[in-house]
């Protein structure tokens, strides 16, 4: 094929055809999207294999979505042979009528993240009786069908959880740089926030997956504290708004799907009224909740996040991993559901120390019994 020459539009032709040069390189434009096919394709159908991967990855999300005692079957009908199948997830929850549009809306949101992050589409969930039905599609076609159902208390045999049981909102602060620790937490299966530091290693595909996993992500925002070495990068007095604003917007780049920030120290900086001033109305802009870690007794980020009109809670049980001994940790976890009880919902922080994943393995499972629901910083931050 003989080499297209721009240089054309400038010809004896141009000039005696009177074209204008804007014309003339629509001309040219046009004809090298038809020859080089710049046009848009459909996306090519996911290979069975893709599909299963996927599957997987919608019923680990669903289980970090779901309340205790929910059932999640996967059913991997796609195959090589049999291309024009589809999977099946089906998620059947103990829960009560009123209980079930808010998990509903989480479990739907999360498997339409997992669904956009493969370059698959979401069809309008369709709601019969107790189940709603969901279709994904890769290329047109349908991959996935997922149905999420109610189970009355006697069809699943599990006691409900009392209208008025206990939540406890459990924050894990520190990730990003150590993706171990990340991948045990995950195992853990239990709806847990993590907030996760940002310019760190693993940061950005930390965060990417848990969101996937359908776990909650927060910014762990580095801010000055009274003592001790600073971070590279906090938020310190004497900072002016755009300043604030510029360290916000880079470090949530580190951190994609944060839907709220925590203090990571920040022993001074939380107790500035002008830089908490300045800090909350940006988070109100992007509709991010804030956790006061409460490190200082001086803090005023929790008031101050109030007054901006920003969704806020503190932690009102003592740290989880002061000391991280297995032994230590679940007498601070056992403190945190005689909190829960007490108040009626408490937010604990902890670290990704093996000693606390251990207590929490141990111990969240006795969380139901005790009439505790685990529930994410973002259902506690009003």
């Amino acid at each position: 094929m003989s080499r297209l020459r721009f240089s054309a539009c400038t010809s004896p032709f141009q000039q005696s055809s009177g074209l204008s040069l804007k014309v003339c390189a629509a001309v040219c434009f046009t004809l090298v999207c038809f020859l080089g096919g710049c046009g848009k394709r459909e996306p090519r159908r996911s290979s069975a294999t893709q599909i299963h991967k996927i599957s997987q990855e919608f019923a680990a999300a669903a289980s970090a979505s779901c309340p205790q005692g929910s059932k999640i079957r996967v059913r991997q009908l796609t195959s090589v042979s049999n291309a024009g199948a589809k999977d099946e997830v089906r998620i059947s929850i103990p829960a009560r009528s009123e209980e079930m549009p808010s998990i509903e809306a989480r479990v739907i949101r999360n498997i339409g993240a997992i669904a956009t992050r493969n370059r698959m589409t979401q069809d309008t969930p369709t709601q019969t009786g107790n189940s709603v039905r969901i279709l994904v599609r890769s290329g047109g076609a349908v991959t996935h069908e997922i149905e999420i159902e109610r189970l009355e208390e006697s069809a699943s045999g599990a006691q409900l959880p009392s209208r008025s049981a206990a939540r406890l909102a459990i924050v894990l602060d520190d990730l990003g740089a150590d993706r171990a620790a990340a991948n045990s937490i995950f195992a853990l299966g239990y709806p847990l926030t993590i907030s996760v530091l940002p310019n760190h290693e693993y940061s950005a595909e930390i965060a990417e997956e848990a969101h996937r996993r359908g776990l909650e992500v927060m910014l762990h925002l580095p801010m000055q504290a009274a003592a001790g070495r600073p971070e590279p990068e906090e938020l310190h007095a004497g900072m002016n708004p755009s300043e604030v604003a510029a360290m916000l917007r880079q470090f949530l780049d580190c951190v994609p799907d944060a839907v709220g920030v925590n203090n990571h120290q920040g022993s001074q900086a939380t107790a500035d009224s002008r830089l908490m001033g300045e800090l909350m109305p940006i988070l109100q802009e992007r509709r991010l909740f804030f956790v006061d870690s409460r490190t200082t007794a001086a803090t005023v980020a929790f008031v101050s996040a109030k007054q901006a009109g920003v969704p806020a809670a503190f932690r009102n049980v003592p740290f989880l991993d002061d000391a991280p001994q297995v032994a230590a940790v679940r007498k601070q976890l056992q403190g945190a559901f005689r909190g829960a009880q007490e108040k009626g919902e408490a937010l604990a922080i902890g670290h990704p120390h093996p000693a606390t994943i251990e207590a929490l393995r141990d111990l969240l499972p006795q969380a139901q019994a005790q009439g505790i629901r685990l529930v994410f910083a973002s259902e506690v931050a009003r």
